[in-house]
């Protein structure tokens, strides 16, 4: 546990704390800096994608930082344009020559890319990337509970966490029984819905007030009383002390059924259901 944040152990025994950062568009030497005051503070989970074009900024931040790499866990996604077996070998190990790591705690297939339907090869990849050493832990992004039933039942072999949008305005209530049901762990990506609207919320900010939170807090606290792990992105340092300093308070079960109630049908930020969207 570090500087208080609790941690989850994962169906193949791996721990990682309940809370880390997100990294999309953390670039550069400014992104070094910004990951690094994260480790500084705290953050052990960094979360990462081939497709960020940031793993060398990531691998930087871990080279630079005064915390051991045991102690780090680093997450980074397969795009889909590598999903063929060959592919995605390669593109696991080329993950690694950018981030100049040995391995990555975690890895993850981005999206489904159902039309293409070359995930199960692809996590084919996965499984024997983690046999070589490579990967701690395996899992997926964005994956529908028919997606990873499949994964199972031509590899045998289930993820151990699925990345999903996962925010106020889209509570995944479903997905997320699912997920328990099958001890596979829910990770949010966009935790606080991109942040714009969301932080103009009224229930949301009497629930702050009551408190004496931020919005951001009492959403990310939110998602710990889910069970779910969240990775809110912020390259301030003062942003970044808010966003895991959520273990101090908790939301009772009126204050949890009033955020979950703010869900709505077309909840998801950019409309990217992952059924039909495909990302390369």
């Amino acid at each position: 546990m570090s500087m208080g944040i609790p941690e989850i152990t994962l169906n193949d025994g791996l721990t990682i704390p309940v809370i880390g950062l997100g990294t999309y568009k953390l670039k550069g030497n400014k992104g070094v800096n910004s990951i690094l005051s994260a480790i500084d503070i705290g953050y052990r989970l960094i979360d990462s994608a081939y497709n960020y074009e940031n793993e060398g900024t990531v691998g930087e931040a871990v080279r630079r930082s005064s915390i051991r790499r045991e102690e780090l866990k680093i997450t980074s996604k397969l795009p889909g344009r590598y999903q063929n077996y060959d592919n995605a070998v390669t593109t696991i190990q080329e993950s690694l020559y950018r981030a100049n790591l040995d391995y990555y705690d975690v890895y993850l297939i981005h999206w489904p890319n159902p039309k293409q339907d070359t995930y199960v090869e692809a996590w084919q990849a996965l499984i024997d990337a983690k046999k070589w050493g490579l990967i701690r832990s395996i899992g997926v992004c964005n994956f529908l509970p028919e997606h990873i039933e499949r994964l199972e039942k031509e590899t045998g072999v289930k993820p151990s966490m699925n990345q999903i949008e996962l925010h106020p305005y889209f509570n995944q209530e479903s997905q997320r029984r699912w997920h328990e049901k099958h001890q596979i762990i829910t990770e949010s990506w966009s935790p606080l819905a991109r942040a714009n609207e969301v932080l103009e919320n009224d229930i949301l900010k009497q629930i702050a007030e009551q408190h004496n939170k931020s919005i951001s807090q009492v959403i990310l606290r939110w998602h710990f009383q889910l069970g779910a792990i969240s990775i809110p992105k912020s390259a301030s340092f003062e942003r970044q002390l808010e966003n895991i300093s959520i273990f101090d308070f908790s939301l009772n079960e009126t204050e949890m059924s009033l955020i979950s109630g703010l869900t709505r049908p077309d909840g998801r930020i950019n409309n990217q259901d992952p059924a039909t969207y495909e990302e390369f």
